[in-house]
């Protein structure tokens, strides 16, 4: 009975580790757990920041207090859940005292300093000096995140190894098959720290919050600046690497044209602009510049590449509709000038301000500062109404519809660029960093890419068999035409031969062995032929 328990509360701690802990568990919360993790740390570290400026501590004390309990709760389960698991971690299983040894551990011990400052605050009686120490050591939580960060760098090294520091840069700022995680976690710290800026230049501009974050904002302006600069220099160095590039005399100079490196680099030119010329020109102004970081998100979504094909391709259709759109407003503004003005003349004073009255109706927001009296005015305020609801529905269709068909020839485009590198019958390195590659600036999900692999893969079988057929003029039914299937089935063996005896058996085993498809008959058919007398 007692073993029978034990064995069982083994059993569950096993399916905790798997279901919560293990990366190589494809079904299981690992991915979840370790997000939410993330998370947790980046915002408790955020917490403790704020928690230095006495005016919003003091005035919320109750939220940033249970905030930590909450926090530390958390890690503290994930603390207590691992020691627990861990004669199931492959890492510390089939050795002597497995827990105890996991406890002292790196990650371990990481995980006990995140969440030792609030129970010996809590349990043990410390002053006031102390307990400001206590809370600052709460800083430490972010080493947690070195349970993501330390794997992803293994792992890079170990899919970079031999490679040169230009390839590997690349490899860290774009997705290829050599990236590995660490390109994720790269991206998402350049993604925060663009979001962190947007609202730090954002809350600049209320003076309340100014004046308590001056400091603040300050240092973390720099910190960005910092690190955009470091992103720009390091991609313009990496513009060989990119495929796109390779065939260009000037790699280099092709990419700093780009529409995103112009981005990257106006994100940057106001900080410096102000340092260089602050003492002598007033270039306050040029803060507000610094919101164009907006716009390095663009990057991290396919949605603006794709939005801007669509803008290319359908160019024709909403420069009609635009003017269609100005020509309305136009003609709607004389006309209401002509009805009103004799009747409003300060507010219908001329068309221009006729124009701004016919562009609020138009839209549908109708603001009410400016509206006709006279009864032709008001009929000619109905039709301009109604008509404005089918005026903006057509560009807006018209969008919507093209986007989804770019969609499409995107995904259409992948699947035929996974069919040319099925051409040779197995995908290589390049090939893979190619789809890789593709397939995360499209953001196809790993369900998507096999669904699309499986079409690519069978089409390209289909198509195969057919020139074949037709090539050789096979007949598929063997019981009308027994000679001439005999004859036919004959000489596929003869070329069959001959192809082994070009390439070598031990060679084109080797490939058979590592292709994609079901190479099982192939391979009975060559062991075959190396049995065959001479």
């Amino acid at each position: 009975m007692t073993t029978h328990m034990t064995h069982a509360h083994t059993s569950l701690l096993a399916k905790i580790y798997k279901w919560l802990f293990d990366p190589e568990f494809k079904h299981g919360f690992h991915h979840v757990v370790e997000r939410s993790i993330g998370f947790l740390i980046v915002a408790s570290v955020i917490a403790v920041l704020i928690e230095n400026t006495p005016e919003i501590y003091n005035a919320h004390t109750a939220w940033f207090h249970w905030f930590d309990v909450v926090t530390v709760g958390i890690f503290t389960a994930e603390y207590l859940l691992r020691v627990a698991t861990a004669h199931v971690n492959p890492d510390f299983a089939g050795k002597s005292f497995p827990r105890l040894r996991y406890a002292f551990s790196f990650y371990a011990l990481v995980d006990l300093i995140a969440i030792a400052p609030f129970y010996f605050a809590r349990f043990v009686d410390v002053d006031v000096e102390m307990l400001r120490v206590l809370r600052v050591m709460r800083l430490a939580r972010m080493f947690k995140l070195s349970r993501q960060l330390i794997p992803a760098w293994h792992e890079f090294q170990e899919l970079n190894a031999g490679r040169s520091l230009r390839a590997k840069v690349f490899a860290m700022l774009e997705p290829t098959g050599h990236s590995g995680r660490l390109h994720t976690y790269i991206d998402n710290f350049i993604v925060f720290w663009i979001a962190l800026s947007i609202t730090c230049v954002v809350f600049e501009t209320v003076a309340s919050v100014h004046a308590l974050f001056a400091t603040e904002f300050m240092v973390i302006d720099v910190i960005a600046f910092t690190i955009f600069t470091l992103e720009y220099i390091a991609r313009v160095y990496s513009a060989p690497e990119n495929p796109k590039y390779k065939h260009l005399r000037m790699p280099h100079w092709a990419h700093v044209r780009t529409g995103q490196a112009i981005i990257d680099l106006l994100t940057i030119l106001p900080f410096i602009l102000e340092s260089l010329f602050s003492q002598h020109l007033d270039l306050r102004f040029l803060r507000v510049f610094r919101l164009m970081r907006m716009l390095k998100l663009t990057r991290y979504t396919s949605a603006m590449e794709t939005l801007y094909k669509v803008v290319l391709r359908e160019w024709q259709i909403i420069f009609a509709s635009v003017f269609v759109m100005m020509l309305l407003v136009v003609l709607t503004a004389s006309l209401g000038y002509l009805f009103e003005h004799p009747a409003q003349p300060d507010k219908f004073e001329n068309i221009p301000q006729s124009i701004y009255w016919a562009v609020v109706t138009l839209a549908s927001v109708g603001y009410g500062d400016i509206s006709p009296i006279t009864p032709m005015g008001r009929a000619l305020t109905v039709v301009l109404a109604l008509l404005g609801i089918g005026i903006f529905a057509i560009p807006a269709g018209l969008l919507a519809s093209a986007f989804t068909d770019q969609l499409r020839i995107d995904r259409d485009a992948f699947k035929h660029r996974l069919m040319m590198a099925f051409e040779d019958g197995m995908l290589d390195g390049a090939e893979r960093e190619l789809i890789v590659a593709e397939a995360e600036r499209l953001h196809l999900s790993h369900e998507e890419v096999k669904r699309l692999t499986a079409e690519a893969k069978a089409e390209f079988e289909a198509k195969a068999t057919e020139q074949l057929t037709q090539a050789n003029g096979l007949i598929l039914d063997a019981k009308a035409h027994p000679q001439l299937a005999a004859a036919q089935f004959n000489l596929l063996v003869a070329q069959l031969d001959l192809i082994a005896q070009a390439t070598g058996t031990d060679t084109l085993r080797q490939s058979l062995t590592h292709t994609t498809g079901d190479a099982t008959a192939a391979l009975a058919v060559l062991n075959l032929l190396d049995k065959k007398p001479s």
